[in-house]
């Protein structure tokens, strides 16, 4: 039996979508993060030239990289790949865990992406509204 374009479920909830935007803006801001790490090393406020245990230069391309993958990943989170939210959740924490490492060089920019993170593993964990029985 055929089903019609009413009676079909959306691929997405509007957790996921806002789990993809919040995602795509932390890619983004990533990104700058890393160029700015690359070209403009004394930006960040901190004595000395290290961030633990890399230098700023390193810590710019890892954040480079790391932003351009988040993009990717925001792609597929918008186009309802199972595969982007289980790398999400993973990539989240990870970058959670990464600007804790940051924190002493970017403190308010360290919180509110780990804030970020959070509401996006939250986002992508909530049970949708079309995954719950009908009563």
């Amino acid at each position: 039996m055929a089903t019609s374009s009413s009676t079909r479920r959306p691929t997405t909830s509007g957790w996921l979508s806002f789990a993809a935007i919040i995602f795509l803006l932390i890619g983004i801001y990533n990104v700058i993060n890393g160029l700015v790490g690359i070209f403009k090393k004394a930006y960040y406020v901190v004595t000395g030239n290290e961030v633990l245990i890399f230098n700023f230069t390193a810590w710019g391309w890892t954040w480079l990289i790391v932003g351009i993958i988040q993009l990717v990943i925001a792609w597929g989170l918008f186009t309802g790949q199972t595969w982007a939210r289980m790398a999400a959740i993973v990539l989240a924490a990870l970058v959670a865990i990464g600007h804790l490492l940051f924190l002493a060089a970017f403190p308010l920019w360290s919180i509110v992406t780990i804030a970020l993170c959070v509401l996006v593993i939250y986002a992508l964990t909530v049970p949708s509204n079309h995954h719950t029985a009908a009563v």
